[in-house]
């Protein structure tokens, strides 16, 4: 027994001395000193974007680590980018596998969490097509205006009382009702304590504080069941179906007792109607999973972008009386702006893409996860490496943005963002770009041109708004945003309409 386990020790010895001598040196990117067994977790703050920025500027714009168990690839130039996503586009087009994914995902039947494959082009094709096309989004545009309107509305509510006006809160609900409008036909009750409860509830199953999984980087955790991460998430992913199966549920019911097609169905209506004739692949998995991507990408980032945009018109009225010009010019003071005046607001368009550019509301690319081995700006980037985009970094990077602190919608005259490419990147690049990026600012356009057309604004207190980001991944206020409005004399003709 003893010369056994003195065999198994020499053996032991062996493999952990001859075989990294014999492996071939790889030529990785650059990467601080890493500690046993945490890796680089030490150097990693809150918020994330900014200690990686920390990074990247002292090793580089291509930046390996390793966090736990896993290998990661950090990019933070427009080179790098195009090469992840021009190149390597196609092994760069996976997501990790993650706790979270695997349990609130429906095993990956979401377009946006699925692996690359035929049924990630099918449901990419059926979420595209059926919701976000251009066509789609334009048939939506009366949900919009109307929510909008209603926006309005409760401002007009709040001036007329002299009340400061939650901002932060109203652009929340606002969203919300546009995409339960979206995907089930619905918004929320008007009553104010009905809205606001209704608004609670969907805060708390879709936007939970998560923080970072750290089961995903340390295995053995989840083995153990560390600090109850696993409980919590099977436990969410419950009150999330229950959610979204009693809308399903509901939709279906309505639809046998009224068999006349509608005008423009909603999006689990759609997804109901080809179940009848694909009921294989248009499973309740699929209309559930879909429809929840479109509360969780399309609400909160939506709403987050808004509070930033008026934040920053209050802090620089010259922006905000200059826009007003060019609305007043192209709307008039006898109607409200609607959907099809977007076109011919240029400036406005600039204020919403200078917002995106310095508080892009995903400062950190959703990862990707390498399905190969590739190179990226000269360096071995082995498979099975995550790959992290901090689009924050490149937003404010002084060789790339000329005064990139500074508040300068003037910038993007002339220009459209598509044309910046690598360098603006507030909906990702490549083929899992965000495919709601068109949704989602004309809802932006929208609302912040209505709220600019109606109501003169004022800060509470201070002269200037405090615009200290969060610690949280999503780059929101830490403070949100209050202010006084009250409406412009030449439109309370207008205003009396509502």
């Amino acid at each position: 027994m003893e010369n056994l386990y003195h065999y198994f020790c020499f053996i032991f010895f062996i493999f952990l001395t001859v075989k990294p001598l014999t492996r071939r040196k790889q030529n990785l990117p650059p990467s601080p000193l890493s500690l046993p067994f945490i890796g680089h977790f030490h150097l990693l703050r809150n918020p994330l974007y900014k200690s990686l920025a920390a990074l990247l500027s002292k090793y580089g714009p291509v930046l390996y680590l390793r966090l736990g168990s896993r290998r990661v690839l950090v990019v933070s130039s427009p080179s790098a980018v195009e090469e992840c996503f021009g190149k390597n586009d196609m092994i760069f087009a996976n997501r990790p596998p993650t706790m979270a994914g695997d349990i609130l995902m429906y095993n990956g039947r979401s377009y946006v969490w699925a692996p690359h494959g035929p049924l990630w082009r099918n449901l990419r094709r059926v979420s595209v097509v059926q919701v976000l096309s251009s066509i789609s989004v334009q048939k939506f545009s009366s949900i919009r205006e109307d929510e909008v309107g209603h926006l309005v509305l409760q401002l007009l509510e709040a001036s007329a009382g002299g009340q400061k006006v939650d901002l932060k809160y109203l652009f929340g609900v606002l969203t919300m009702n546009v995409m339960l409008k979206v995907a089930s036909g619905e918004a929320a009750d008007r009553d104010r304590k009905a809205e606001q409860t209704v608004f609670q509830e969907f805060k708390s199953i879709f936007f939970p504080s998560l923080g970072t999984n750290v089961c995903d980087f340390f295995p053995v955790l989840k083995w153990i069941g560390f600090q109850g991460i696993e409980k919590g998430l099977k436990d969410l992913y419950r009150r999330r179906d229950e959610y979204m199966q009693k809308l399903v549920d509901g939709i279906r019911l309505n639809r046998t007792l009224h068999t006349a097609a509608k005008k423009n169905p909603s999006l689990i209506e759609k997804l109901l109607s080809f179940q009848e004739e694909d009921p294989q692949f248009f499973s309740d998995e699929v209309i559930k999973a879909t429809a929840l991507m479109l509360f969780i990408a399309g609400t909160e980032t939506t709403s987050v972008t808004l509070e930033w945009a008026m934040s920053l018109l209050l802090n620089h009225p010259k922006a905000l009386e200059k826009v007003r010009a060019e609305i007043d010019s192209h709307v008039g003071h006898d109607r409200l702006l609607n959907d099809s005046d977007l076109a011919k607001l240029p400036y406005l368009r600039c204020i919403v893409n200078e917002t995106l550019r310095l508080y892009p509301p995903a400062p950190i690319l959703v990862p990707h996860y390498s399905s190969e081995d590739c190179m990226v700006g000269g360096y071995e980037v082995p498979k099975g490496t995550l790959l992290i985009v901090n689009a924050w970094a490149i937003h404010n990077d002084p060789s790339i943005w000329d005064e990139p602190t500074k508040f300068k919608p003037e910038r993007f005259e002339g220009t459209l963002e598509e044309k910046e490419g690598s360098k603006f990147l507030p909906f990702g690049l490549g083929r899992r770009a965000c495919p709601g990026a068109t949704m989602g600012i004309r809802l932006v356009l929208l609302a912040l041109g209505a709220a600019i057309q109606c109501f003169h604004w004022e800060n509470v207190g201070s002269d200037t708004v405090d615009m200290t980001p969060g610690t949280a991944p999503a780059l929101s206020k830490a403070m949100p945003l209050e202010a006084l409005c009250s409406p412009r004399p030449n439109l309370i003709k207008l205003l009396s309409q509502f």
